[in-house]
């Protein structure tokens, strides 16, 4: 990887984090949590949270 590409792959991964937040807000969870951990999860996180089941409309 070219070090000159770094700056893409930040805005990627930061982008990343604002799809997961957004699709934890579609499944009932906390959207800023979410957020926070896909900035250190990245794929991961996205695949933790598409894995998961919608939460309560409630919010318990």
């Amino acid at each position: 990887m070219a070090a000159g590409n770094s700056g893409g792959f930040a805005v990627g991964w930061f982008t990343l984090a604002l799809i997961n937040a957004g699709l934890a807000q579609g499944k009932g969870r906390s959207g800023m949590n979410w957020g926070l951990l896909s900035l250190l999860l990245g794929p991961l996180a996205t695949l933790l949270l598409v894995m998961q089941k919608p939460g309560r409309a409630d919010g318990g």
